[in-house]
């Protein structure tokens, strides 16, 4: 790759050390798969962003339906006792954060007029979960329990540089030790926040900049797996910065979207890519089938609900 192609210098000059890729499952062109969350039983769940649809994917490797919303569906992420929360809009076009049952019951648990396009989303603690608005670029928390929201932080690292850009903001959100990290794909930055004894942020900082990520993942090391989307490919990024290239379009990457790592004892080295085949860049060969990678990063990755306390 060369910075002709387009590319921010940091994926245009990256060794690339590609790791074993393989297909689990395909969708039909123009399906923009958006988010995935992974069971403990290594059930993969996975957003369909325009038709409000949710997929599972158990071990026969067919997707099913597991429920549809009347909306456009984006982040997943699992509750401690075996939900799943969506954020999303609803057929009025009105931020809503929905949980989704094991049989596939979808529910309102919390519509936010607020809020502008909510997007990632991970646990805190407890019952509290952060929510990215990559338009309004702002982090909220949701307690799940009592069905309240309030702005966590809203900050300008958090927040586009012109609300004329489409692209979005801060995206993808995960918690890493006692600092959350916070994709702002507009920006090309990856910010992190530091978590008060208090569970209130501290000053955000910029950790790494010219990256393009959309949603990520860690590994237990403290390396960072992320979709680069429009550039069709996932990076590794150290603790130190260093980025690696190990999965390109050839494996499979055209619209990475989103990560997760596998929860089963035997598949947590491994990592599923969701992508939109380009929805949002098309490739000079034209679109391609949506698709769930599994790729073996060869390291277990960091669990999401954590026993250890970050609030006091």
């Amino acid at each position: 790759m060369s910075s002709s192609s387009g590319l921010p210098p940091i994926f245009a000059e990256t060794p690339i050390a590609l790791v074993p890729a393989c297909t689990v499952a395909e969708f039909p062109a123009n399906t923009f798969l958006e988010s995935i969350a992974i069971g403990p039983d290594n059930t993969l769940f996975i957003t369909s962003h325009l038709d409000g649809k949710i997929f599972r994917i158990d071990s026969s490797g067919e997707p099913i339906v597991h429920t549809t919303i009347a909306g456009k569906a984006t982040g997943l992420t699992f509750t401690a006792d075996g939900n799943l929360l969506l954020t999303a809009w609803n057929e009025q076009k009105i931020s809503t954060v929905f949980t989704l049952s094991p049989q596939g019951d979808a529910a309102v648990l919390v519509t936010m007029p607020d809020a502008i396009f909510l997007n990632g989303l991970t646990p805190l603690k407890g019952d509290s979960y952060l929510i990215a608005d990559s338009y309004r670029g702002a982090i909220w928390q949701l307690n799940a329990a009592a069905k309240t929201v309030s702005i966590w932080l809203e900050h300008p690292a958090l927040a586009r540089s012109s609300t004329e850009n489409e692209f979005p903001a801060v995206n993808g959100l995960k918690v890493f030790g006692n600092t959350l990290y916070a994709s702002n794909t507009e920006k090309m930055q990856i910010v992190k926040i530091p978590i008060q004894p208090d569970g209130q942020p501290g000053e955000p900082e910029i950790f790494l900049q010219a990256v393009n990520l959309d949603d990520f993942a860690f590994d237990q090391e403290g390396n960072l797996y992320g979709t680069t989307h429009i550039y069709n490919s996932v990076v590794k990024i150290t603790p130190d910065g260093s980025v690696t290239t190990i999965a390109q379009a050839k494996q499979g990457m055209t619209g990475s979207t989103a990560l997760a790592f596998g929860q089963r004892e035997d598949d947590r080295t491994s990592i599923y890519v969701v992508t939109n085949g380009g929805m949002s860049f098309p490739p000079s060969t034209g679109l391609e089938p949506a698709k769930v990678v599994r790729l073996d990063v060869g390291i277990a990755g960091y669990p999401l609900h954590r026993s250890q306390a970050v609030m006091s």
